[in-house]
């Protein structure tokens, strides 16, 4: 990983906009800081799109979706996507934009994966000591998480486990920098990327991903990183440094929310 610092003149021209991690990229203890929301807004107000993908569940999103200044909020690693009805800055004061809810998943599968992921989980809890389900599992429609460092501080052993026997389920499964996130389903958060860009701009992902940035901060982040030519982790990714097979290409001085804002600065930077 390279510091962000040296990238090169003129490296992020033509940029069309920012996907982003949530927890530990925009936050930090749990909470979005003055410096990542001013960078969101002024994103926008440059005119790119702004993109958020997370692990955290669609319910949890929405407060997000309605007040951030973002074109949407894909949840639940790409199974669901929130769309405010009015794109960008403007709106009255304290007002939350509405929001339109799709997923990629049709009501009948939904239903179905639901009931199966809730045995996993409900073993997972019986079989790993200290496992227990995520604080936010309440509204999560698509997939179910295991708190291994929001709440609750799981060592790496159980963490290994609670995702062996996710995949032995036939679940993916994936590590975030809180929470161990298992589904049914061939989504991901690439594939959440590049159905957002379809269903809300009408254009094809991959044909573009040079004018792309994503930023992220965790193992969870490695389908990204590996895709993205421009892809940077906020500096606490140091953390997870061992067990990245796909690191970012680059790396922020500054941590989370302040990481976020680094980048920013050289996304607009890069417009001027």
């Amino acid at each position: 990983m390279t510091p962000l610092a040296q990238l090169p003149a003129g490296a992020w021209t033509n940029l069309a906009g920012v996907f982003t991690d949530i927890d530990d990229t925009l936050t930090t203890d749990g909470a979005i800081t003055p410096d990542a929301l001013q960078a969101l807004a002024a994103l926008k107000a440059a005119g790119l799109h702004v993109i958020p993908i997370t692990g955290r569940p669609v319910g949890w999103s929405e407060p997000f979706a309605a007040t951030w200044p973002v074109d949407a909020i894909v949840a639940e690693n790409g199974a669901a996507a929130l769309i405010p009805s009015q794109i960008g800055l403007q709106r009255p004061p304290g007002k939350r934009r509405q929001l339109s809810k799709i997923y990629q998943q049709d009501a009948a599968t939904r239903t179905a994966n639901f009931a199966r992921m809730q045995r996993v989980l409900a073993h997972i809890e019986a079989a790993v000591p200290g496992a227990r389900r995520a604080a936010d599992s309440g509204g999560r429609a698509c997939d179910i998480a295991i708190d291994h460092g929001e709440f609750t501080h799981l060592p790496q052993e159980a963490i290994d486990q609670c995702v062996a026997l996710m995949r032995a389920a036939g679940m993916q499964a994936t590590v975030s920098s809180i929470h161990i996130n298992g589904w049914f389903g061939a989504h991901d958060k690439l594939a959440g990327a590049r159905w957002i860009v379809r269903a809300l701009l009408g254009r094809n992902l991959d044909a573009e991903l040079a004018r792309w940035v994503y930023v992220g901060d965790s193992t969870n982040d490695q389908v990204m990183f590996a895709h993205f030519p421009h892809s940077v982790g906020v500096a606490n990714i140091a953390r997870f440094a061992a067990r990245l097979a796909h690191p970012p290409r680059w790396v922020t001085r500054g941590e989370r929310g302040a990481g976020f804002a680094e980048v920013t600065a050289q996304v607009l930077a890069a417009r001027r």
